[in-house]
């Protein structure tokens, strides 16, 4: 859900000195590969909780933050996206230590999987109980967040102040 511009900067923060420029492309790369699956035929569906602390954290300037807020916007509006912000007003929530994906597979014998995207490696948790334990925690998360309609307007609001 990045834009080119914020996921460089992200990633040039969080590897930075530890990985060469070839690196950095490398995964700014597959970043961006990843989001064709939201505009192919069947487009993938997604729901995203995002913490508001993701919103007001200054990553690379004001103009790529800008960017990456509307960037989020449009695709909110997208029938296959749902995007959500979590408000600092929410609290102390079950996704505070460590961001999460769920992906899952409408074949019954593809079971969900966890994954985690940590600096060094990607994480993929398969294990039955524990990808139900990630499950209840994003039902969790959902159900503080704002809604899908207030969730764009506090992302539209947060760009206006850029």
């Amino acid at each position: 859900m990045q834009t080119e511009d914020y996921a460089r900067a992200v990633i040039r923060a969080a590897l930075i000195p530890f990985a060469p420029a070839s690196e950095i492309d490398r995964r700014v790369e597959v970043r961006m590969t990843r989001q064709k699956v939201l505009h192919r035929d069947p487009p993938l569906a997604i729901w995203m909780v995002l913490d508001e602390a993701a919103l007001h954290r200054m990553v690379g300037n004001p103009e790529i933050m800008r960017a990456q807020c509307e960037s989020l916007i449009r695709q909110a509006e997208l029938p296959n996206v749902t995007i959500q912000v979590l408000s600092s007003a929410a609290g102390a929530h079950p996704g505070a230590n460590t961001p999460f994906s769920i992906l899952a597979f409408p074949e019954l014998y593809d079971p969900d999987v966890v994954y985690i995207e940590t600096m060094m490696s990607n994480l993929w948790i398969e294990d039955d109980g524990e990808v139900h334990r990630y499950s209840l925690a994003f039902d969790q998360l959902h159900a503080m967040a704002l809604s899908p309609d207030d969730s764009r307007t506090f992302i539209s609001q947060a760009a206006r102040r850029l």
